[in-house]
C-alpha cells in the first residue's frame, strides 16, 4: 500500500488533475470504441496475458506467471483487453530511470483477427492515464523499424518520437514472428503531456514532413521475410546501414507517405553518435 504522504507528494508534483481526468476519459472512450474491457490483472489472472502472448508470438515468448505477478504487485500494471469474455490483448512494462523517469512498455500484443481495430490504441491510452495519475510523464518502447503499420501507429496515431536506433537490440530471437531475422529496433519516446501527443490523440492532422532524406520501407515486411527470407535479410542489412548513418548525423525519423523522412529534430540538441548501440554478438 502506498503511504499517504508519498501519494500527496506524487499528486502535488505530477500533472494537473484536469490532465489526469482527461486522460482517463480518453482511455475509457478508446476501450469503448473498440468494444473491449481493459482490466488490470495479477495473481492467477495473469494467465490471460500469457494466453495472448502465446497466440501472437508462440510459446517461446510467454513470460513467466511469477514475473507478471511480481510486476503487477509492484505497481507496474499488467493490462488485458477482453472482448466478449475472450482475452484479445495485453500490455505490460516497468519503470526505468535511464535518461529520466519513464515507463518502459516492454510488450504489447493483440491477437490475430483483432489487430487494427483500436485495441492496441486503447491499451496504450490506458497505460498513459495510469502513468499520468502517478506523476510519470514519459513512456518508451522499442519497435521494428521495418514494420510500416507499427511505424504509423507509433509516430502518427500516438504522436511518439524516435530517439534512438539499436541494431540487433535483443540478439537472436526464436519467437514465431522474428525467428531468423535480426532484432533491429527504434526506441520511441512518448511525451504524455506534450502538444504533439495531444494533437495526435485528438486526431488533428499534422503537416506532412517533406524536407529531409526519404527512406522507403516495404509495405508489408512481415510477409516479405516469410516468403523470401533472403530478400528480407538484404533489406534489413541495407536499412541498418542507412539508419546508422542518419542517426550518427544527428537526424531523426518522422513518418511520411511511403516511409521515413529523416531530418534534424526541431528545437532539439542531439549529440552525434550517442544513440546508436553496437550490434550484439
Amino acid at each position: 500500500m502506498i503511504d499517504d504522504s508519498f501519494r500527496r507528494h506524487e499528486l502535488a508534483n505530477g500533472p494537473p488533475q484536469a490532465v489526469v481526468a482527461a486522460a482517463w476519459r480518453h482511455a475509457h472512450q478508446a476501450a469503448s470504441d473498440c468494444g473491449v474491457e481493459v482490466r488490470q490483472i495479477s495473481g492467477k489472472d495473469v494467465a490471460i496475458g500469457q494466453e495472448v502472448v502465446r497466440e501472437v508470438w508462440g510459446p517461446q515468448q510467454v513470460p513467466q506467471s511469477n514475473l507478471l505477478h511480481a510486476l503487477s504487485h509492484a505497481g507496474n500494471a499488467v493490462l488485458a483487453a477482453v472482448h466478449n469474455g475472450t482475452p484479445v490483448g495485453v500490455v505490460f512494462g516497468f519503470l526505468g530511470w535511464s535518461g529520466g523517469l519513464h515507463l518502459h512498455s516492454h510488450m504489447t500484443a493483440v491477437t490475430r483477427g483483432h489487430q487494427s481495430h483500436g485495441i492496441g490504441y486503447a491499451l496504450k491510452s490506458w497505460q498513459r492515464a495510469l502513468c499520468l495519475e502517478h506523476g510519470v510523464t514519459e513512456m518508451r518502447w522499442t519497435y521494428d523499424p521495418l514494420i510500416a503499420r507499427n511505424a504509423h501507429f507509433n509516430l502518427v496515431k500516438l504522436g511518439g518520437q524516435v530517439n534512438a536506433f539499436f541494431p540487433d537490440f535483443y540478439g537472436a530471437m526464436d519467437d514465431s514472428v522474428n525467428a531468423g531475422d535480426h532484432s533491429d529496433r527504434f526506441e520511441v519516446s512518448w511525451r504524455l503531456e506534450s502538444e504533439r501527443v495531444a494533437a495526435a490523440l485528438e486526431g488533428r492532422e499534422r503537416s506532412p514532413v517533406t524536407a529531409g532524406e526519404d527512406i522507403d520501407i516495404p509495405a508489408d515486411f512481415d510477409a516479405l521475410r516469410r516468403t523470401d527470407p533472403a530478400a528480407g535479410r538484404e533489406i534489413r542489412l541495407a536499412s541498418r546501414e542507412q539508419f546508422m548513418r542518419l542517426f550518427a548525423a544527428g537526424l531523426r525519423p518522422e513518418w511520411g507517405e511511403h516511409g521515413y523522412v529523416f531530418a534534424a529534430p526541431a528545437g532539439a540538441s542531439i549529440q552525434r553518435d550517442e544513440t546508436v548501440s553496437p550490434t550484439h554478438d
